[in-house]
C-alpha cells in the first residue's frame, strides 16, 4: 500500500511542479513583452554655466535656442560672461530665441541654476519642390510631406535647393526648425568672365541657381559647381 500510494501520490506531485515550472517560464516570457511596452521620459537638465551658443533650452514652457552673450565677452575664446557684481549672486547673461514665435529676447540665468532641454526629436527629410509661398519636405521612407512657409524657411531659402537632404526639428509635433547641409553644392548662373589661372588672385560676386549672391575667386565661371558654407554663405572651393 506504501507504495502504492508512493507512485500515486508521484505523478501529482510531478504535475504539480510541471504546471508551477511552466507558470514560471511564462511568466518570465512575458517580462521582456511588458517591459517593451513601457514609455519612459527622460528628463535632461543642465547648468546655466555649460550653455553655449547653439544650445537648447525650455523657458516657461516654451523652447528656446541660444543666440550668444549679449555682453562682449572678458576674452576672446569665452562666449559667455558670467557676471559677479559687487551684491548679490552671479549670473549669466544671454541672448536667446523662441522657436516657436520666433522672438528674441535678453535672458539672465543665476549662475549654476539648473536648465531643463525641452524635448525636441530630428527627422531628415528631403526638400522636393516649392508650392506657392510653401516648402514641400518628404520622408522618403512613408512619403509624408512636410510643409514650411517662407518666414519660417527665412533666409536659409538662398541655400535650399530641390533634392537636398534637410533636419527637421520637432516639439510636440510641430516642426520648429531645420538645419541645412553646412557644405552646399549649388551651380554658378551668372558673374563676368574670370581668368582661368587660379594663381592670379582677386575675387566677384556671382550669383547661383537658387538665387544667391556669393563671392567668389576670379576665376570661377558660369557653369561652374562651387561649394559654399551655408552657416556663413561663404565659398568654400570649385566641386
Amino acid at each position: 500500500m506504501a507504495s502504492l500510494r508512493h507512485l500515486a501520490a508521484g505523478p501529482a506531485c510531478h504535475h504539480r511542479s510541471g504546471v508551477a515550472a511552466a507558470t514560471a517560464s511564462l511568466q518570465l516570457r512575458r517580462l521582456p513583452s511588458c517591459s517593451r511596452s513601457r514609455h519612459f521620459t527622460r528628463i535632461y537638465a543642465i547648468s546655466s554655466n555649460d550653455i553655449r551658443v547653439g544650445t537648447n533650452v525650455e523657458v516657461d514652457g516654451a523652447p528656446w535656442k541660444v543666440l550668444g552673450n549679449i555682453i562682449p565677452p572678458l576674452h576672446p575664446t569665452t562666449e559667455f560672461l558670467h557676471v559677479k557684481p559687487g551684491k548679490g549672486a552671479a549670473f549669466v547673461r544671454t541672448k536667446m530665441r523662441n522657436y516657436v514665435t520666433g522672438n528674441t529676447v535678453e535672458k539672465t540665468f543665476r549662475a549654476g541654476s539648473t536648465l531643463q532641454e525641452p524635448s525636441l526629436s530630428k527627422e531628415t527629410k528631403q526638400f522636393t519642390y516649392k508650392d506657392g509661398s510653401q516648402f514641400v519636405f518628404m520622408d522618403l521612407t512613408t512619403f509624408e510631406e512636410s510643409r514650411l512657409n517662407e518666414a519660417d524657411v527665412g533666409d536659409k531659402q538662398k541655400w535650399l535647393k530641390e533634392g537636398m537632404d534637410c533636419n527637421l526639428l520637432y516639439w510636440n509635433g510641430k516642426i520648429i526648425d531645420f538645419d541645412l547641409p553646412i557644405t552646399v553644392r549649388l551651380t554658378v548662373t551668372d558673374t563676368d568672365p574670370g581668368a582661368s589661372d587660379s594663381a592670379q588672385g582677386g575675387t566677384k560676386p556671382a550669383t547661383l541657381e537658387t538665387g544667391a549672391v556669393v563671392t567668389v575667386p576670379s576665376f570661377v565661371n558660369v557653369g561652374d559647381d562651387i561649394l559654399v558654407d551655408s552657416r556663413t554663405g561663404q565659398y568654400m572651393n570649385r566641386a
